[in-house]
């Protein structure tokens, strides 16, 4: 069996009521709580949960053809620099 390390922990006031309430209802000690809390955070107790998998869902964004998407920070870019010389040709 491991040895038990001793060490004094400060607890936030929110954190000492969950461990009260948990004492409570399981009428267990706190150092039996916060041991499990500790296991079940750290990936001790059990298998690790798996992620569920990533899934990317394609938009039709409905351009015609010939419109590259790629590139439509350039043609904005472009429209917004017309746009500016024709204020200035006023």
């Amino acid at each position: 069996m491991m040895q038990a390390m001793r060490t004094t922990l400060t607890i936030d006031a929110d954190v000492e009521q969950l461990l009260q309430r948990e004492m409570r209802r399981t009428n267990r000690s706190m150092k039996a709580v916060v041991n499990d809390a500790l296991r079940a955070v750290l990936g001790t107790r059990g298998k690790p949960a798996r992620l569920s998998r990533y899934k990317v869902e394609p938009h039709a964004f409905g351009f015609k053809p010939g419109v590259d998407a790629d590139r439509l920070n350039q043609l904005v870019d472009e429209l917004e620099a017309d746009e500016f010389a024709r204020r200035l040709g006023r």
